[in-house]
């Protein structure tokens, strides 16, 4: 039988830590790297014998990368606190990792907005993978390097991703800082071009490619802040380039 273990980041997350290590509570290891909680997050971790890594927080991959060292699982399983493994998905982890031929996966993650999950914009990520030569890259969004081919899952992960408007907002104003400085690093400019186009796009992208519209009026909210955050990103690159932050 091959063995999994599951890591989670923390910062603060003492209202969603619980039931997130309820649902994962068949792994084999459990690692929560706490970015130093000022809240009650590591001592419900510990009710849950979780191994406890404690880092000060400079970047999303470093923080999964100083995990990944003391996975000694066959398999990895990254989640955030707010996520939770279905009993469907949990059956479907055990049937994949033993028998898969694939040395990763994709897992279908459906928005949770205005009190309902959005199927039409779904996100599927790699977050399932064998533990061999694995590396995150990236400040945020960031990318999971591994060996191998990659499926999909079927079944959903539950994602209450937004815990209402002004989180949304401040999520993607905080997301946008990191990928200004990503992007300026690697010597890309911000013109009036991008500021204009850019979110259009990403509003059209989102609403109707994704079919959003088809997730009624919290497909629309979705669809507008995330132009948002593609605007909010390029203002503040802007920002940066002229010392203005």
């Amino acid at each position: 039988m091959q063995t999994l273990t599951v890591i989670i980041p923390t910062f603060n997350e003492e209202n969603y830590i619980e039931d997130c290590l309820i649902s994962i509570s068949f792994a084999n290891q459990i690692i929560v790297v706490d970015s130093f909680s000022s809240d009650c997050t590591v001592e419900i971790a510990k009710k849950y014998n979780c191994k406890i890594i404690q880092r000060k927080f400079d970047n999303f991959s470093n923080q999964k990368n100083c995990a990944i060292k003391d996975a000694t699982s066959d398999w990895i399983l990254f989640l955030d606190a707010d996520e939770r493994v279905t009993e469907k998905l949990k059956l479907e982890i055990f049937e994949t990792i033993n028998n898969s031929k694939n040395e990763a996966f994709k897992i279908r993650f459906p928005h949770f907005y205005m009190n309902r999950f959005l199927y039409h914009t779904e996100n599927k990520v790699v977050r399932l993978v064998k533990n061999k030569n694995i590396l995150f890259e990236g400040l945020v969004h960031e990318k999971l390097l591994h060996e191998g081919s990659v499926g999909i899952l079927k079944n959903f992960m539950l994602h209450y991703t937004y815990k209402g408007l002004f989180h949304y907002i401040k999520k993607k104003d905080s997301y946008a800082w990191f990928q200004a400085k990503m992007a300026l690093e690697k010597k890309k400019k911000a013109t009036y071009f991008h500021l204009i186009f850019k979110p259009t796009y990403r509003f059209f992208h989102t609403y109707f490619i994704r079919k959003g519209f088809l997730d009624g009026v919290p497909g629309l909210a979705v669809a507008a802040i995330d132009a948002y955050g593609v605007f909010s990103r390029y203002v503040k690159m802007i920002l940066i380039e002229r010392d203005l932050k």
